[in-house]
């Protein structure tokens, strides 16, 4: 039996309508135009995604990268022809890099950054193969190590310095378990300037595989965070965000002192996700621009 916190820090299940199971054709199809998977679970609504952003000008695509010894795959975008690119880790929900991950993805490489968005669970299975995301949350998702999350991560970094990205002006960026992840990178690697979370879990049970949440590494910080949550968000309360802002404000950490959150009164879980009923147009437009200058302002861009 999955527990609440594993409910809610995997893309808000307790607010998210059921998964439908797309045809092998259309996800066959798409993994070509991409290069990476689009989960099942959302295939029908792919029509209704407000947001495509043209690869024109892009390098793009998928690529594979080392982590001792196994091939990650992950979606790559970067201005054409250009290195000493700053760069940008796009961390996914728990449907993998399907896109709307590719497409924000884009979004960064066409305001100048080297995007990557890595495929983080794809050890303990193929997102896109369920259709039910209970099943996908017990199966696949709440058996990721977050040990294997950072581990990645860094393999990501790594990756971007030697293909024309500059890793000493690193951001990292995720939504729900994406955002999470955002919270405990920024405390695993000393090469992240700053980050952005969108309405990734704070506190919660911990377990061997996440033995910490961000609301235990706040003095271990290494860049800004800010972060963006929706008051509607009935699977991330405003008590956690409030013992969050509490644990930044008391901690000797400058990195935790200087972040900050925005928190959308009405905005639901997800409202950045331009393919779901949870999209809020405005919150979503506010909190692109103020990653952003997030990024700009902490040395990113």
């Amino acid at each position: 039996m999955l527990n609440r916190d594993q409910l809610t820090d995997a893309h808000g299940l307790l607010d998210a309508a059921p998964g439908q199971t797309g045809t092998a054709n259309r996800r066959t199809a798409l993994k070509a135009a991409l290069g990476v998977g689009y989960a099942a679970s959302v295939l029908p609504t792919l029509a209704q995604t407000a947001i495509k952003t043209s690869a024109d000008g892009l390098t793009e695509g998928e690529v594979s990268i080392d982590v001792k010894g196994f091939k990650m795959p992950a979606y790559r975008a970067a201005p054409k022809g250009k290195t000493g690119l700053p760069v940008v880790l796009v961390l996914s929900e728990i449907f993998g890099v399907h896109e709307y991950i590719a497409d924000t993805a884009r979004r960064f490489a066409h305001a100048g950054y080297m995007a990557i968005a890595p495929e983080l669970f794809v050890r303990q299975g193929d997102a896109q193969s369920y259709g039910e995301m209970a099943k996908l949350i017990a199966e696949v998702i709440s058996k990721v190590p977050d040990a294997q999350v950072m581990g990645d991560l860094d393999a990501c970094v790594a990756w971007a310095a030697a293909n024309g990205g500059d890793a000493n002006r690193l951001g990292v960026t995720g939504f729900c378990w994406g955002g999470r992840q955002t919270w405990l990178f920024d405390a695993h690697n000393a090469k992240v300037k700053a980050a952005v979370a969108w309405y990734g879990r704070l506190v919660g049970t911990q377990n061997e595989l996440t033995p910490k949440n961000p609301i235990d590494v706040v003095n271990q910080l290494h860049g800004p965070v800010l972060g963006l949550y929706g008051g509607a968000d009935t699977g991330i309360p405003l008590d956690t965000v409030d013992k969050m802002k509490a644990a930044l404000a008391a901690s000797g950490n400058a990195a935790a002192k200087a972040s900050q959150f925005v928190v959308y009164p009405d905005a639901p879980h997800a409202f950045h996700a331009d393919y779901r009923p949870s999209f809020r147009k405005e919150p979503a437009e506010d909190g692109w621009k103020r990653a952003l200058a997030w990024f700009k302002q902490h040395g990113v861009a």
